[in-house]
């Protein structure tokens, strides 16, 4: 048994009906230079043949009873990989924008907890837009739950799962597998008996959830009651922040990352990530203008920052930093802007030395993390006060050499992540092969107009271009740094403070 860190086991504690917690994926295929269409039945062989490349593709969840315990990975005996793969044939509605839409509500819906957490769509019949008009295609879409990887990680499995080969290989034999027994319900109470003396913290989360119905009650009142602590909560308010439905949509658009590394260059003192950031920050400013929103206040994103270490050889769980960034949407100047965020970002102290995101949680139980959530969901936090960020944007770093499916090249993909109440915009950016995709993942009852993303994209690129060219030496260096800090020491200062004040209390 694999026991679940406690910031992997928040990730199923935070999922709800309006809130699925997977990772998603849409990857298109050009098949026009295959003697043969691929056959889905072929697909599934191939698939077969390598499961043994990702362990975490045949393990399920042993649920705790009473959730006296985080959950446990175990081999699922019952594997079958049919349960995990659907069909779908577009026939005359191939068309990119029809996959898209199919995409979307198939994302919509979280993945079934009876099971290995992940699924894949073979979508046949799609076309391929090319200059030299449409191409024979088919497409894949991906959902792996948050639990179980992170972005980064995720990008790596399917780099294990594809090939560096544009001729097709034969198909191996799978790998005999041999699923290690599950374990007894006996040996599950006794091990959460033994984590449970070895982390008290556990009895206060068994409480909680006890007497939850109560302690919402309870909580709800005094919260009301009390003002909310002003330096952890300061993000302004954004459209972006208010209560989101089940509705999801996907909009992707590419720019070149030769474009975005000729930026970099000419700033000199910046990274290619700054860049990422400050286009991401030109387009939202842009964004809120159109929507006649104030820009008079910056949007603060939370940055995910990937502390997996390069020698390891499991891609699973999450291991992830975070940082509060301050995207300086105040700055008019969109290439100065670039400099304020990479001097944002280097006072942060994520950015100066990796810190494993465990520390957010390993002092309050993932089962406590949960009903926060939905605390902060419920009481309106974002609405009524300031959220904590605006939304989370993540770069990922792909592979720059083509991928393969039996001969059919991977010319596309495009990427989405959870959105979670109070949060209904979310930025993927992923590179692939000199091109950077923006994944814009958002739910279309919050952020209205979700295809203006595409056009101002490039927009925001062409006057981040034209900015840098005239930029003196120094603009965006004189302006002193935001002071952003990061999402560990943000919480852990107030829960700081919190126990400080209940300690006087207690004295007195």
């Amino acid at each position: 048994m694999r026991q679940l860190s406690e910031l992997d086991a928040s990730f199923l504690y935070l999922e709800s009906e309006t809130t699925p917690m997977h990772i998603g994926g849409v990857y298109l295929f050009d098949a026009s230079d295959l003697q043969y269409p691929l056959a889905f039945s072929t697909f599934v062989a191939y698939l077969r043949s390598r499961l043994h490349v990702v362990p975490l593709f045949r393990q399920k969840l042993k649920e705790i009873p009473l959730r006296l315990g985080r959950p446990y990975w175990i081999d699922d005996p019952d594997f079958s990989i049919e349960r995990h793969l659907a069909y779908v044939n577009l026939g005359e509605h191939g068309k990119q924008s029809s996959l898209m839409s199919l995409a979307s509500k198939i994302l919509e819906e979280p993945l079934k907890r009876d099971r290995p957490l992940w699924h894949i769509t073979f979508v046949d019949g799609f076309k391929l837009d090319d200059r030299e008009g449409e191409k024979e295609g088919f497409a894949l879409i991906v959902k792996l739950h948050h639990a179980a990887i992170d972005a980064f990680s995720g990008e790596e499995i399917m780099g294990k799962l594809l090939e560096y080969t544009p001729e097709p290989r034969a198909i191996p034999q799978p790998r005999p597998w041999l699923p290690r027994p599950e374990p007894s319900e006996e040996r599950v109470f006794l091990q959460a008996g033994a984590n449970m003396l070895k982390t008290p913290m556990q009895f206060a989360s068994l409480a909680y959830n006890a007497a939850e119905v109560t302690a919402r009650g309870l909580v709800h009142r005094q919260l009301r009651k009390l003002p909310l602590p002003l330096p952890l909560f300061t993000a302004p308010h954004s459209p972006f922040n208010r209560q989101i439905t089940a509705n999801r949509r996907l909009v992707s658009t590419q720019v070149s990352l030769s474009r975005l590394k000729a930026i970099k260059s000419s700033l000199a003192d910046v990274t290619l990530n700054d860049v990422v950031l400050g286009l991401c920050a030109e387009i939202l400013r842009r964004y809120l203008l159109v929507q006649d929103n104030g820009t008079d206040r910056s949007l603060v994103a939370m940055t995910p920052i990937s502390v997996r270490s390069s020698s390891l050889r499991r891609a699973t769980g999450n291991q992830m930093s975070a940082m509060l960034l301050d995207l300086a949407t105040t700055e008019p100047n969109p290439a100065a802007r670039i400099r304020r965020i990479h001097r944002n970002a280097v006072d942060s102290e994520p950015y100066r030395e990796a810190i494993a995101a465990d520390r957010l949680t390993e002092l309050l139980p993932s089962t406590l993390l949960a009903l926060s959530a939905r605390l902060y969901s419920e009481l309106q936090v974002a609405q009524r006060y300031q959220p904590l960020f605006n939304l989370p944007i993540t770069n990922v770093p792909g592979p720059q050499v083509p991928l393969f499916l039996q001969g059919a090249r991977l010319v596309q993909q495009f990427n989405s992540a959870p959105l979670f109440d109070s949060m209904g915009l979310v930025i993927v950016a992923v590179s692939y092969q000199g091109q950077l995709t923006l994944n814009f993942t958002l739910c279309p009852d919050v952020v209205a107009d979700g295809d203006a993303f595409k056009a101002l994209t490039e927009e925001s690129l062409a006057s981040m271009e034209a900015a840098v060219a005239s930029l003196g030496p120094d603009e965006g260096n004189e302006l002193p740094a935001s002071g952003s800090q990061s999402l560990t020491d943000e919480l852990m200062n107030y829960m700081e403070g919190f126990l400080k004040s209940g300690l006087k209390r207690f004295k007195r």
